[in-house]
């Protein structure tokens, strides 16, 4: 479908560069999400080229029907593309034409008329052990500001050692960890408030940051701060996660929330078992706790053939 020479004439290839180059400048995508967007419109011009027997021009885009872009998904799927591409190729090209209808050169209607596919469920893996631990720890932390090292470390190691979501990590403020607790008291989705152990190395890791943060830190206040004194965002911790896992050797599933998942994952293979991990987490449904750490019929039927007192 991209073998042709001449995709589009020279005034949409134009506006198509000057679009990519906005999206660099003034969105600052990344370089990833930037030549898929590139490669995506690149694959729609060229397959509405081959459509029209003629190259696709600024006035073939401001009559674009739903149909020609389901038409073109249907391609695309046809030569193998799942759905996560083809979502992805479809926000490129309803930005490109949102781009160009604010220019006047194009409805974006069609686009908009056209439902993405549905995207499979699924949720990270978690991580091994040994790299679970590595990642919550501070030698491992790649900042060049050691206060911000041990912070990044401190808020892993809560969503590794508690099972933590990273919103309630980031939350939590220094009260919390007043008299050294072996618990803390969150507060999750809905306003579910639940009890978690707080382990010892994650203790050690917050205080640690607590005592080479260079910021004042009021009871009440965020315990975590970003660079400027501010509330930490949880965009900067997965920053730093995106560069350990290019530096430890890690699978792009690698993610904060991942922790969270190995935590559960984890604490089964000890032995824990699932009705306990559902309260640690602070699931409403059990069943949810099964698909999150990937039970299996098998691990449950060892469970109850194991404690179930006439199995």
């Amino acid at each position: 479908m991209t073998d042709l020479l001449i995709i589009a004439d020279p005034t949409l290839m134009n506006e198509r560069q000057a679009w990519l180059a906005a999206l660099a400048g003034e969105r600052r995508l990344s370089a990833n999400t930037l030549d898929a967007y590139e490669r995506d419109t690149r694959q729609f011009l060229a397959f509405l080229t081959g459509h029209l027997a003629a190259p696709a021009s600024l006035k073939d885009i401001g009559n674009l029907r739903p149909a020609d872009l389901r038409g073109f998904l249907a391609a695309r799927r046809r030569d193998g593309a799942g759905a996560r591409t083809l979502g992805r190729g479809l926000a490129g090209l309803r930005s490109f034409l949102r781009h160009l209808e604010r220019k006047g050169l194009a409805n974006s209607a069609g686009a908009t008329a056209v439902r993405s596919p549905k995207q499979p469920k699924s949720l990270p893996k978690p991580l091994s052990d040994r790299q679970a631990i590595a990642v919550v720890d501070a030698y491992e932390q790649l900042a060049d500001e050691p206060w911000i090292r041990a912070r990044n470390a401190a808020v892993l190691a809560l969503l590794y050692g508690c099972g933590l979501r990273i919103s309630e990590a980031l939350a939590l403020t220094k009260a919390d960890f007043a008299g050294s607790p072996t618990s803390l008291r969150i507060t999750g989705k809905g306003g579910k408030t639940r009890i978690v152990p707080l382990i010892a190395p994650a203790r050690a890791g917050v205080e640690d940051y607590v005592t080479l943060c260079p910021f004042p830190l009021g009871e009440d206040g965020p315990l975590f701060r970003g660079a400027r004194g501010g509330a930490l965002q949880p965009a900067i911790i997965q920053r730093e996660m995106q560069k350990m896992r290019g530096a430890l050797g890690l699978p792009d599933s690698a993610t904060p929330h991942a922790l969270r998942h190995s935590f559960a994952t984890h604490l089964l293979a000890g032995g824990g078992d699932l009705r306990t991990i559902q309260e640690l987490l602070g699931h409403a449904s059990l069943s949810t706790t099964q698909v999150y750490t990937g039970v299996d019929s098998a691990r449950l039927l060892e469970i109850y053939d194991r404690a179930h007192p006439r199995a």
